[in-house]
C-alpha cells in the first residue's frame, strides 16, 4: 500500500522515465534515421497526451533529440521555433490586448444581447453571437472568461426576479384575503366574542399556511440545489453556461486568428506545400464562415431543446407586453452597459485599427479581384497576413492613450508624457509564451519527419488505405482527432497527426486540404469533458453543470 502511494505520489516522474527508457530499444535496434525520429515522435505524443511535463518544456525535447540523434543540426532546429506564425500572433495579441484593456470587448458582446432582446430563447441567441463574434478576435480562453460573469449576472436575476414576482403575488394574496374579513366584520357587526376571536385568528392560519408554503419551497431547493428555486431554473443555467463553451469554440473556427489550432494547420500546410498560395485569412473566412454559422444556430436549437424545450409560439411572440422577469433580465443588461459610460477615445482608435487589420486582411489577396499586394508584385509572396498584423501591433505601442502629468513645485500640473494604447508590460501579461513553444516544438518536429525520411516512409505504409472511398478516410481521420482531442490538449493534437496526415493524403493521391481541413477543424469540437477545452473548464467552474451535463449534451 505504501508502494502504490509513492507511486501515485511521483507518477509523472515514472511516466517521464518509462516513455524514455521502454521506447529506447527502437532507435537502438533498428539504427536508422526513420526510427531515431520515431522514437522522438513517440516520445513527445505520450507526454503530450499525459502531460507529465508541461507542454511547452515537451515541445523543447526536438530541440534535443534531434541534434543527439544526428537528424538535424541544432541551428536548424532552432530556426523553428520561430517562424511566420509567431509574427502573426504578436500582431493580433496586441489587438487583444487592447480591446480587453479599454473593455471595447464588454461594450460589444453588451450592445449585441440588447439588440436580440431579453426573451430567454433570443437572450441565449444573443449570448452566443456575441461570444462568437469576440471568439473570432480573441482566444477562445479569454472570451469565455469575459463573458461568464455577464452570463452569470443574468441569470442570477431572472432567478431573483421570478422569486419578487412570487412574493409580489403573496402579498397581494394575503392583502385581498385580509381586506375580505375585514369587509365580513362591518357587514355583520353584532358577533359573539367567540365569534370575533375565531375571526381574528384567519391572519393566524394565514401565516401557517404561507409557513407550508415556506416549507414546500425549502424541500423544493433541497432536491434542486440552493442556487435555484425550480428545475427550469437549474435547466436555464445549464443553457447559458454550455452556450458559451459552444459559441467560444464555433467562433474560434471562423479566422485563422480564431484559435491557435487554425495557425497552427496554416503554417504547416503553408511550409510543406509553399508552391500554394490559397490559404490566407480571406479565403479561410469564406470556408468556415458558413459552417460556422450552421454550427451555431444548430447548436442553439439543440440546446433549447434539450434544456428548456422548443415553444415557437413564446419565441415569435409581436406585440405582447414584457414580463416581470424579461424586464428585470433587460435591466440587469443596460445597467451593465450603462455602467461602461460613453464611447471613449481609446475604444474608438481601438476598433478604427481593429477594422483597418480585418479590411487589409481580407483585401490583401481576395482571389476574385486583385488585392493590394499586388503593389509588390516584384517580391511574390513576401507580404503575408503577418505584415499587416505588424503593423497594426506597432501602432497599439505608438498611438497616445492618454497624457502623463506630474505637478511642479509652484503646484502647476503640466503634462511629462503619454502612455500609449497597450504597454510591452501588458502585452507580456496577454501573449501565449507556452503555446507560442508548444507551436515551435510542432514545426521541429514536422521538419524532422520530413529531414529523415519518417513522413516517406508512413506514406508508402499508409499507401493501402488509397482502395478506401475519399469521403471514408476523411470520417476516420475526423473520427480519430475528434476523439483524441477530448483527452489531450487541441495544439499538440494537430501537431501530432499533421505530419501524419499529410503524407497520408500525398500517399493516396488526394489533395491534403481534403484530409487536414476537417480534422484542424475537428480538433476544436472537444466539448465532451471539462479538462478537453479551457472554456469548458471556465464555464464548469461556476457550479452549474455536471460532467454527465456535458456528455449528455453531445448525445
Amino acid at each position: 500500500m505504501k508502494l502504490l502511494s509513492y507511486i501515485l505520489v511521483y507518477r509523472r516522474f515514472l511516466l517521464v522515465l518509462l516513455s524514455v527508457l521502454i521506447l529506447l530499444p527502437l532507435p537502438l535496434v533498428i539504427c536508422t534515421k526513420e526510427a531515431e525520429c520515431a522514437y522522438v515522435l513517440f516520445v513527445v505524443a505520450i507526454l503530450w497526451i499525459t502531460e507529465a511535463l508541461p507542454l511547452s518544456i515537451t515541445a523543447l525535447l526536438p530541440g534535443l533529440l534531434f541534434p543527439l540523434f544526428g537528424i538535424m543540426p541544432s541551428t536548424k532546429v532552432a530556426s523553428a521555433y520561430f517562424k511566420d506564425f509567431h509574427l502573426l500572433l504578436i500582431g493580433v495579441i496586441c489587438l487583444a490586448t487592447s480591446i480587453e484593456k479599454w473593455n471595447l470587448h464588454k461594450r460589444i458582446a453588451l450592445r449585441m444581447v440588447m439588440m436580440v432582446g431579453v426573451n430567454p430563447v433570443w437572450l441565449t441567441l444573443g449570448f452566443m453571437s456575441s461570444t462568437a463574434f469576440l471568439s473570432m478576435w480573441l482566444s477562445n480562453t479569454s472570451t469565455a472568461a469575459m463573458v461568464m460573469p455577464i452570463v452569470e449576472a443574468v441569470a442570477q436575476q431572472i432567478i431573483s426576479a421570478e422569486a419578487e414576482v412570487e412574493a409580489t403575488q403573496m402579498t397581494y394574496f394575503n392583502e385581498s384575503a385580509t381586506h375580505g374579513l375585514e369587509v365580513d366584520e362591518t357587514v355583520i357587526g353584532q358577533e359573539t366574542n367567540e365569534r370575533k376571536e375565531k375571526t381574528k385568528q384567519v391572519p393566524g392560519f394565514s401565516n401557517d399556511a404561507e409557513k407550508s408554503s415556506s416549507k414546500v419551497e425549502m424541500e423544493k431547493n433541497a432536491v434542486t440545489g440552493t442556487k435555484y428555486r425550480s428545475k427550469k431554473d437549474h435547466m436555464m443555467c445549464k443553457l447559458m453556461c454550455l452556450s458559451i463553451a459552444y459559441s467560444s469554440t464555433i467562433g474560434g473556427l471562423t479566422t485563422i486568428t480564431g484559435t491557435s489550432t487554425n495557425l497552427i494547420f496554416t503554417e504547416h500546410f503553408n511550409t510543406r506545400y509553399p508552391e500554394c498560395q490559397c490559404l490566407n485569412f480571406g479565403s479561410w473566412f469564406i470556408f468556415s464562415f458558413p459552417a460556422a454559422v450552421i454550427l451555431l444556430v444548430l447548436s442553439w436549437i439543440w440546446l433549447q431543446w434539450l434544456f428548456l424545450g422548443f415553444n415557437f409560439k413564446e419565441m415569435f411572440k409581436c406585440g405582447k407586453t414584457k414580463t416581470f422577469k424579461e424586464k428585470a433580465c433587460a435591466d440587469v443588461i443596460k445597467q451593465e452597459y450603462e455602467k461602461l459610460g460613453p464611447m471613449r477615445y481609446q475604444e474608438i482608435v481601438t476598433l478604427v485599427l481593429f477594422f483597418i487589420m480585418a479590411l487589409l486582411w481580407f483585401s490583401r489577396n481576395p482571389g476574385f479581384i486583385a488585392g493590394w499586394s499586388e503593389l509588390f508584385a516584384q517580391y511574390p509572396g513576401f507580404v503575408t497576413d503577418s505584415t499587416v498584423a505588424l503593423i497594426i501591433g506597432l501602432l497599439f505601442f505608438l498611438i497616445p492613450a492618454k497624457r502623463l502629468t506630474k505637478t511642479t513645485s509652484t503646484g502647476e500640473i503640466v503634462a511629462f508624457d503619454y502612455s500609449p494604447l497597450i504597454t510591452w508590460k501588458e502585452f507580456q501579461s496577454f501573449m501565449p509564451w507556452d503555446i507560442a513553444i508548444l507551436v515551435g516544438g510542432g514545426f521541429a518536429l514536422a521538419d524532422g519527419c520530413e529531414v529523415s525520411g519518417l513522413s516517406q516512409w508512413i506514406g508508402n505504409k499508409l499507401s493501402p488505405l488509397g482502395s478506401l472511398p475519399v469521403w471514408l478516410i476523411i470520417l476516420i481521420s475526423s473520427l480519430i482527432v475528434t476523439s483524441l482531442t477530448e483527452v489531450a490538449s487541441n495544439p499538440a493534437t494537430i501537431t501530432i497527426l499533421l505530419p501524419i496526415l499529410s503524407p497520408l493524403a500525398e500517399a493516396i493521391h488526394v489533395n491534403p486540404l481534403q484530409i487536414l481541413l476537417p480534422s484542424t477543424l475537428c480538433t476544436s469540437f472537444a466539448f465532451l469533458l471539462p479538462v478537453a477545452n479551457p472554456p469548458n473548464a471556465i464555464v464548469f467552474s461556476y457550479g452549474h453543470l455536471r460532467v454527465i451535463d456535458m456528455t449528455s449534451s453531445q448525445k
